[in-house]
């Protein structure tokens, strides 16, 4: 009996295989009101997703109630890694990623920690116009704390709007003067 036994150079063996592409957030852009719908199939897929809302006040001639609203409308932030991308492009409801030169844009993901520790430590967050001039300031202190905005003033209260450049909207938050710093 005759075994052969083959050997490769040790430049030749695989190595371990490459770590994951990490996953980025990335803005979806969805028919109006389709961003809730868009966020259950995220989740029926195991897809980090992140809608935020707001509440408001409306007034009917017959009664006042709050509902709760999309803070920015036909827009759905998702975590993936891009090469997954096409996962998420083929859902109902879906018009397209936002994307420049091609690319789907990235967000920063302080941007995205900070709307969610806002939102979720219960600062009054409502829509904003999108700015492009204004006093910029970096929050020193709070759950907003290194997040960079324009700082402005309604009645008695600041607020600071912070806008997110790849879908041109933006959110004012109420924040104290005293958590603020000029840039």
């Amino acid at each position: 009996m005759h075994v052969v036994v083959e050997t490769r150079p040790a430049e030749q063996i695989p190595g371990p295989t490459p770590y994951p592409e990490p996953s980025h957030w990335y803005a979806l852009y969805t028919y109006p009101r389709h961003e809730k719908f868009i966020s259950k199939q995220l989740d029926e897929r195991g897809i980090e997703n992140f809608v935020p809302m707001y509440r408001s006040l409306r007034r009917w001639k017959d009664r006042r109630k709050e509902i709760e609203l999309v803070l920015f409308p036909s827009y759905v932030f998702v975590s993936i890694p891009l090469a997954e991308r096409f996962r998420v492009l083929g859902l109902p409801g879906l018009v397209r990623f936002v994307s420049f030169n091609g690319q789907p844009a990235t967000l920063p993901q302080q941007d995205i920690d900070a709307l969610r520790n806002g939102l979720d430590g219960g600062l009054v967050a409502e829509p904003h116009p999108y700015l492009q001039v204004g006093r910029r300031v970096r929050v020193k202190h709070g759950p907003l704390s290194g997040l960079e905005g324009i700082l402005r003033r309604k009645k008695d209260k600041f607020r600071i709007v912070i806008s997110i450049e790849a879908i041109q909207h933006s959110v004012a938050l109420e924040i104290d003067a005293a958590d603020v710093t000029a840039q």
